[in-house]
């Protein structure tokens, strides 16, 4: 059974929301933890609509905070197919805050994940190729092969140093 390629718009997605005082760490500042889980949220639409099944975070290959978000700071999630696999999705997700009393907006974090597609049996399932159509999208495919080509050396030399 072929299935359809899908286009890198298709999927993308991008969620807001405003960090409230149940947000905050010990230091006053919006807790990294309450951040990983939304870019896992915002990562996992993506995938789900990429191959229209369940599916698990499997790694997260990078991620960096870049700047402080505060309480009271509309944190924007913009997340974005960038390589598929067999059965694998690496999906980047950028991380914005904007101070809603001054309006400025600055990158806050930045991740690179990737997921796992599952069948009705919870095993890994296929995905649908993926369409590349403009220069960013090019980009970061070129970007996530690169990574990919790493990850898969760094494995190999920690097998052979074992």
């Amino acid at each position: 059974m072929e299935m359809e390629a899908k286009r890198v718009g298709e999927t993308r997605f991008t969620m807001s929301q405003m960090m409230s005082p149940q947000d905050a760490n010990l230091a006053g500042n919006v807790h990294g933890g309450v951040i990983m889980r939304l870019i896992d949220v915002a990562g996992a639409v993506v995938a789900v609509r990429h191959c229209r099944s369940n599916v698990v975070t499997a790694s997260i290959e990078r991620l960096d905070f870049h700047q402080p978000i505060f309480i009271g700071d509309l944190v924007t999630f913009k997340a974005s197919l960038n390589l598929v696999g067999g059965t694998s999705m690496e999906i980047g997700v950028l991380v914005e805050s904007e101070s809603l009393r001054t309006g400025q907006i600055q990158k806050a974090a930045s991740a690179y994940l990737t997921y796992v597609a599952l069948g009705k049996d919870r095993r890994p399932t296929r995905v649908p190729p993926l369409i590349l159509e403009t220069e960013e999208d090019i980009r970061r495919n070129c970007e996530a092969k690169l990574r990919r080509e790493a990850r898969v050396e760094s494995r190999s030399k920690a097998r052979a140093c074992c």
